[in-house]
Formats: structure tokens, C-alpha cells, sequence
């Protein structure tokens, strides 16, 4: 089959693509999946460049939550990815054959569904979507048949996205009517956290860039935040509440923004109902951030380190999909074998960039990708 493979830690260099790779075979208990298209994301640059540390700062490394490295070398890359299964493993139904579906994209490490300590996913500690074919566990392949959305539309919607936004949410507790501050809200992550937030009633207010307005207030966004002009952020967050402080953010930027977004919770205690909350699921300004421990002890700040989620969180998330309350939210498609090109669009994104990118293989693209390429791209 043809794949994209990652073959070490670099720049796009390091994404070789191969037309001879053998095509997997599905084992007990699995399916083998013909990928219609796959959603980019940002840990599948943060993956191949090594920007994953967690002791040294410069250390160039990956997921290693189990105590040894997952991430070896080729790799297909690829999480969200959405097909249809061509094949079953020993124990799956027949009926399964033609389904088209969305993958569940994390590596569980036991059965446990409301649980998962040691994060790790498809396209980084086993191959993922960035081929013609995938063979996973039949169960965590979802079943979407919806004929109104394009494959390409249900990749956009997948789970590394839409999972890592619920479990932030799920994480600190956000409930109906609650304010919540949703930061790097253009992005995956961030369109979803907008669109869930609507689903459990909390209202979100977006941080973006001004000329994204209009597409995250079609979303949900109750307002929209320049992220711009650092010393009046707070000022501008409250005017657009009203005065009354964030209840929690969801944090996917970090960086020196850190200190803000929790300046937006605790300008006036009195006004809280609850404490407040800070999820965090992302670094893309920086991965040291600067904050005095007396503020958020004596405020009792509650911080929350989000990385993927559980079972119950993915079954949920695609019961929302099939009833048509979550919507795509699809920027564009590229080609596999395009995928350097798609890299660089990506890191390079100008403002009027919204949402998902999908990858799709070029056997499938006539019908699966072209209808979404790029204005001028075929």
C-alpha cells in the first residue's frame, strides 16, 4: 500500500513516501480499515519534531508515560481517521465489512472506560492514518453512517480533537451556565471546545485573532477576544462578560498568556460561585510559563493537565456525531502524497484558517479529498 513514513525526529525531511509498504493484516478482535481521509494535528508535528519533553527543556523526545519510549521509527503517522472496513479479524462479525466509521485513536493500556493514565494514540505508538489502509480494535472503530457527512467532514470531527477538548471540559467540572474562556480557539481543539461547551450549556467566550470573528461566533462563541494588546486582555475578556469573571479556561496556549487567563477568574472572588479552573491540553506559546504559587494557592486556582481521555468520553462524543449535534468544522484536504506541502500550510496558516485539515490518499481523492481541496488545488 502507499504510506507517509515518518523515519525520525526532523523536520518534514523526515516524511518519506513509500508505495510498496505491505498492507496490514487485522488480527483477533480487529478490522482492516480503507482510509478515506485523515485529520491532521498539531501533536503530529510536535511528535516528529521531538517537542515533547518532560524534564530536560531542550530535550528532543516523545510520549513516554509507560517509562520507555513508544514512538519508534518508521512510523505512520495519523489519528483521526476515518474509512471503511474491507476486512475482520478472528471474532468480528461479518456485518461489520462495509462500515464506514470513525477510529477512536487512543492506545488504551488496559480496559478500564473511565481511565486512561498513560496516553498514547495511533501515529505515534502504533501506525495510524497516514496510508491506504489501518487495522485497529473493532471496537474502538465507530460505526457513523450520517449519508450528510463527507468522510472527509467526519475526520475533521475526530478524536484527537473533539476527545482532548471533553476531557478538559469533563476534567474541571464545567457545567451549564458557567463562563468559560477558550483559548487558541481557531484551531481542532479549540472549535470543538466551542461546540461542546453549547452542548452542556456553559457559554464560551473565544481568544483568536479578530479577522476569525465572524466564523467562531457562527460556532457558538458568545464573543470573540483579541488575543492581541496583552495589558488590556483582562479588561476585554470582562467587558465582554459583563464584569463577571471566567468560571474556567481552557487552555491550549500557555506561554506568558498563562498569567492573563487566570487574571480573568480571580479579579473578584465574590462574584464565584465555584473555584476557579484552569485545563490545559496545549503550549503553541510556550511551553514555560511564568506564575507566582501564591496566586493560585490563596486563590485556590485547581489546574488540570488534559491529555487525550477515556472510553466513555469517545462513545459519547460519537453518539453526539450521529445525532448531528457536533458539526464539522473542515478548513481544507490535501493529497498524501502532499503531505509535505500540507506540513507547511499548516505551521504557515494565514487568518483565514478555521479548523481542520485532512489528508487523504490519493487512491481515494477524486472522491473523498478533491470536493475539499484548497481554492486552485486539484
Amino acid at each position: 500500500m502507499a504510506a507517509m513514513l515518518l523515519t525520525g525526529h526532523g523536520d518534514i525531511d523526515k516524511l518519506v513516501h513509500h508505495r510498496d509498504v505491505p498492507t496490514p493484516t487485522p488480527g483477533p478482535g480487529e478490522v482492516l480499515v480503507r482510509v478515506t481521509a485523515t485529520a491532521k494535528n498539531n501533536t503530529d508535528r510536535k511528535a516528529r519534531e521531538g517537542l515533547y519533553p518532560t524534564r530536560d527543556k531542550g530535550e528532543v523526545t516523545s510520549f513516554a508515560m509507560g517509562g520507555s519510549p513508544t514512538l519508534t521509527f518508521p512510523r505512520i503517522q495519523g489519528a483521526d481517521v476515518a474509512g471503511r472496513v474491507v476486512a475482520v479479524g478472528e471474532g468480528v462479525p461479518a456485518s461489520r465489512l462495509g462500515e464506514r466509521g470513525l477510529l477512536d485513536f487512543n492506545l488504551y493500556p488496559d480496559a478500564r472506560r473511565d481511565l486512561n493514565l498513560m496516553p498514547d494514540y495511533y501515529g505515534h505508538g502504533a501506525d495510524g492514518g497516514f496510508a491506504e489502509y489501518i487495522a485497529v480494535p473493532s471496537e474502538q472503530f465507530h460505526h457513523v453512517p450520517n449519508p450528510e457527512l463527507a468522510d472527509a467532514e467526519l475526520a475533521a470531527m475526530g478524536m484527537c480533537s473533539y476527545q482532548t477538548a471533553y476531557h478538559m471540559m469533563t476534567s474541571a467540572r464545567v457545567s451549564a451556565g458557567e463562563r468559560i474562556l477558550v483559548t487558541g480557539a481557531s484551531g481542532g481543539v479549540g472549535t470543538a471546545l466551542i461546540q461542546l461547551c453549547r452542548i452542556v450549556g456553559a457559554i464560551p467566550y473565544a481568544v483568536s485573532q479578530r479577522d476569525k470573528a465572524e466564523g467562531l461566533l457562527a460556532l457558538g462563541a458568545e464573543a470573540v477576544i483579541d488575543r492581541g494588546d496583552l495589558p488590556t486582555f483582562v479588561e476585554r475578556v470582562l467587558e465582554a462578560t459583563g464584569g463577571a469573571p471566567i468560571d474556567a479556561v481552557m487552555d491550549l496556549v500557555g506561554g506568558e498568556m498563562t498569567d492573563r487567563f487566570i487574571d480573568t477568574m480571580i479579579v473578584d472572588m465574590r462574584r464565584r460561585d465555584s473555584y476557579p479552573r484552569l485545563s490545559i491540553a496545549g503550549a503553541s506559546g510556550g511551553n514555560l510559563s511564568e506564575i507566582m504559587w501564591t496566586r493560585i494557592y490563596l486563590y485556590q486556582v485547581q489546574i488540570f493537565g488534559v491529555s487525550h481521555g477515556t472510553r466513555e468520553e469517545a462513545e459519547q462524543l460519537v453518539d453526539w456525531i450521529r445525532s448531528g449535534q457536533l458539526k464539522p468544522v473542515l478548513h481544507a484536504a490535501f493529497r498524501l502524497s502532499a503531505l509535505h506541502e500540507a506540513e507547511r500550510y499548516f505551521v504557515n496558516r494565514g487568518s483565514d484558517y478555521l479548523g481542520k485539515i485532512v489528508i487523504v490518499p490519493d487512491s481515494q481523492w477524486r472522491e473523498h479529498g478533491a470536493p475539499f481541496a484548497l481554492e486552485g488545488r486539484a
